[in-house]
């Protein structure tokens, strides 16, 4: 644990800087980290920090991961290439307000940044970004945290300080030694700080988070169980071989058929529901069992309002379905005509100019041998008359 305190540095921060944390990079962190979990990968978990630096005052706003390399000594880098491409790609995106590279991210004990993050650190303040921060995030106490508790992460600033800082007014500095100066952390405040647009997002993903979640159907059988399982080692098997965005996209679907599935359950929920009501209005015995469903009007009500606002196509309501898909059709149509048209109005401008250049350079030739087939057909006529032409003519036309 001795290395491990030593970067963290003995003094309190006294550069005034203030760090403005937006919601979107917890979560951005907090899928990384899940997928990466979820996917049982091995190494280092970290991304880029994008965001705005103002006087004293820096903005954490976006966040990506990152690949990771190892270098001649064995210790994690990032790849140049591709970080600077990506980075480039993100500020092309986010112009205004123009972001930049302001510092990264990665997981850390409680105790602070240890050795395996000098390196990254290092790098990116040689070839990014020499103020850059440092954001770790504490995955072992995300269980230990109570509802409502400060989040388990802590933001540093880069600092430089000479072997036992804290001693340093005790002992006295040999002549001419220049001290050693080491890379040192300070933690700085943040506070969470969110747009209005941001807060409606977080909000929506908050609510629907769990709808989203995988919802198992119960098995009918052996052997539809055995089958179920077979196909989740055949994916463990493949799930290998796939790359990474591959994983993304298997990912991503794989959420929606979740969805799906859930919105299928919640629908067959209701539909028992009204029919156990139904069963019950119509058989008169049943009102006297206390385990059948009661008539519940707040819960007709709900179900009313959900079918009243959702779109449900009629048989009646077919014809005019067709023709607006026949309209939309007819439109992206037309837009590729149009296109198509263009790029033929374009083809025949630049063959007309070309043309033109043609004939100009026909009709430049055509009036060099003007004056020449004139004074041919001027001897031609003088000797078709019985004047021959003077010597002097004769020079001149010959």
């Amino acid at each position: 644990m001795e290395p491990v305190q030593s970067l963290i540095s003995s003094k309190s921060s006294d550069s005034g800087l203030h760090i403005q944390l937006h919601p979107l990079v917890l979560l951005t962190i907090s899928d990384h980290i899940t997928r990466h979990a979820a996917r049982q990968q091995q190494g280092p978990i970290l991304g880029a920090l994008l965001g705005q630096q103002n006087g004293r005052e820096i903005t954490l706003e976006h966040v990506f991961e990152c690949p990771v390399t190892t270098g001649e000594n064995g210790e994690a880098l990032l790849p140049s290439t591709w970080f600077e491409e990506r980075l480039k790609q993100f500020k092309d995106v986010h112009k205004d307000p123009a972001l930049d590279l302001v510092g990264w991210w990665s997981t850390a004990p409680p105790s602070g940044p240890d050795a395996s993050h000098i390196p990254l650190h290092k790098q990116i303040l040689q070839d990014h970004n020499e103020s850059a921060v440092f954001l770790a995030f504490h995955p072992s106490e995300v269980q230990s945290r109570e509802h409502g508790a400060k989040l388990p992460l802590a933001i540093y600033e880069t600092v430089l300080e000479g072997e036992n800082a804290a001693d340093a007014g005790k002992d006295m500095q040999i002549d001419g030694e220049e001290p050693t100066l080491n890379i040192r952390f300070r933690e700085l405040p943040y506070s969470v700080e969110t747009e209005e647009a941001e807060m409606i997002g977080v909000d929506t993903i908050a609510q629907t988070a769990g709808t989203a979640s995988r919802t198992e159907i119960p098995s009918q059988g052996t052997s539809a169980s055995a089958g179920q399982k077979l196909a989740d080692k055949e994916q463990k098997s493949s799930q290998a071989e796939l790359t990474q965005e591959e994983e993304e996209l298997i990912a991503n679907l794989n959420t929606r058929l979740n969805a799906i599935r859930t919105l299928e359950s919640r629908i067959s929920l209701i539909k028992s529901y009204v029919s156990s009501i139904s069963a019950t209005d119509s058989s008169a015995a049943a009102q006297d069992d206390p385990s059948s469903p009661k008539l519940s009007h707040p819960i007709i009500r709900n179900i009313n309002s959900l079918i009243s606002h959702l779109s449900i196509l009629s048989p009646h309501e077919q014809s005019s379905f067709a023709t607006e898909v026949l309209s939309q059709s007819n439109d992206v149509t037309l837009v590729s005509l149009l296109g198509q048209l263009g790029e033929s109005v374009k083809a025949m401008r630049e063959l007309g100019r070309k043309s033109a250049v043609v004939q100009a350079a026909r009709h430049s030739a055509n009036s060099r041998k003007q004056p020449n087939l004139a004074a041919r057909a001027f001897e031609d006529e003088l000797f078709a008359h019985g004047i021959p032409p003077s010597g002097e003519a004769g020079g001149m036309y010959s």
